[in-house]
């Protein structure tokens, strides 16, 4: 790996990747080849006739044929030399193999817009600041992942096509299931709490999530990554925000333990470990709030708008110095018929979402597990409770006072290193109008 170069001493190596860039001049010719893990100059010294013209020899004749992009094998001598920019070290070259060759012109450029990126989005990819972004999504999994590890969370993997619709029938896609139909996940709700009845206790998933959602803007995918938590025994939504905010501040120190001078370099910013406890604020406060900032939430439910996040995000950016803010206690008309209603106050439920520099990326709560209680809040939504027996189900057996959440991972993402749009940091985007490449 071209990382690993620095530290070897000069000699004999062998090294593989594409094709950055060429520069083939008289006397010499230089090439910039990268791999996924950096990149070095290859140095070629012209072969010159006793009249000082130029010969036709090799690598020199490969070399002035190469496109950006073409795959190759290089072998010659590492040559430490500070004056070289490129890393303090240099290749020349006795041997060059393509592998694969590129078509000269490329189909995008630096300058291009998203959309067209996207159509060639694995040439989009070899670009260093592109790809860290997933060398960092890895990490930031990964950290998350030993935590509930560390904290004896049971990993599990739930279906992804469903009899029936796990909270309405909106945004769901339907699709032909042999004799019948079926529907995607929506989200793995229901079998996260399956997993509290069964008696996991504690337990994670990382996996796709469907929204048949006609939105086009910046933060809204039809197919994106969910992490997803559950937990049994708990108090009040108030033990599930504690988790979160655990495993956020565990994933954002392995992040900048790892990535924070690349991220410096590629995206110009630093990334802040967030201090715990995150601020809580009540909903209906943060309107109160937002409203002294002269802005008045322009909806008929009682729910917060995208400009309302932004504007709570300044004022706790302005207050507490804090990029992450719990929205708590929202108004049973907005939340789905699962979430657990206060003790005191039917209007409010005991739920959450975490809002991540001006965007919401994750909605949290305590469930409902009295199946009395379920079946009236379903009834009250709109649904049929014989259509979600197998769920209620899950109640009539016994199952513990629990809560979890769902966060969305490219948004986590987009917003750590202040992008502007989730197709950035999703591999390979799903929206309404894209379902290639």
């Amino acid at each position: 790996m071209i990382k690993n170069l620095s530290a070897l001493p000069d000699g004999p190596v062998t090294v593989a990747g594409w094709v950055d860039t060429v520069r083939d001049q008289k006397k010499v010719q230089f090439v910039v080849l990268r791999d996924e893990s950096g990149a070095v100059q290859l140095v070629n010294p012209r072969t010159t006739d006793a009249d000082g013209a130029v010969v036709a020899d090799e690598p020199a004749t490969t070399i002035s044929g190469l496109s950006q992009g073409t795959f190759v094998v290089a072998t010659g001598e590492l040559k430490h030399d500070e004056r070289v920019k490129l890393g303090g070290i240099e290749i020349k070259l006795a041997s060059l193999v393509v592998e694969t060759a590129s078509i000269p012109e490329a189909p995008i450029a630096a300058d291009s817009g998203i959309d067209k990126r996207m159509d060639w989005r694995f040439l989009d990819l070899r670009e260093p600041k592109h790809n860290l972004i997933f060398r960092i999504q890895t990490t930031f999994e990964h950290a998350m992942r030993e935590y509930w590890i560390d904290n004896d969370f049971i990993e599990i993997h739930t279906p992804k096509l469903m009899a029936s619709a796990s909270e309405s029938r909106a945004e769901l896609f339907e699709v032909g299931y042999f004799e019948t139909k079926a529907y995607l996940a929506q989200s793995p709700q229901f079998f996260k709490q399956m997993a509290q009845s069964a008696g996991f206790g504690k337990i994670f998933e990382v996996g796709p999530a469907f929204r048949a959602d006609p939105s086009f803007t910046s933060r809204h995918a039809t197919e994106f990554t969910s992490v997803d938590s559950e937990v049994s025994w708990i108090d009040s939504h108030e033990d599930v925000m504690k988790l979160h905010e655990d495993l956020i501040v565990a994933g954002f120190t392995a992040v900048k333990a790892k990535h924070g001078e690349q991220i410096k370099e590629l995206f110009g910013i630093d990334i802040v470990v967030p201090s715990t406890p995150f601020p809580r604020i009540p909903l209906a406060e943060a309107k109160r709030i937002v409203a002294e900032r002269g802005y008045e939430v322009p909806r008929h439910d009682d729910d917060m708008d995208p400009e309302g996040e932004r504007q709570i995000s300044a004022y706790v950016k302005e207050v507490f110095d804090h990029e992450f803010v719990f929205l708590t206690d929202y108004a049973s008309s907005i939340r789905p018929f699962y979430h657990m209603r206060h003790a005191d106050d039917a209007t409010l439920t005991n739920s959450y979402d975490l809002i991540f520099n001006g965007v919401e990326i994750s909605t949290g709560a305590q469930r409902e597990h009295r199946i009395e209680v379920l079946e009236a809040q379903a009834r009250e939504k709109g649904l049929d409770p014989e259509e979600l027996e197998f769920y209620l189900d899950f109640f009539r057996y016994g199952v513990p006072p629990h809560g979890g959440f769902g966060m969305g991972l490219a948004r986590v993402l987009m917003l750590m290193l202040h992008l502007s749009n989730l197709r950035e940091t999703t591999y390979l985007f799903r929206g309404p109008t894209r379902l290639l490449p």
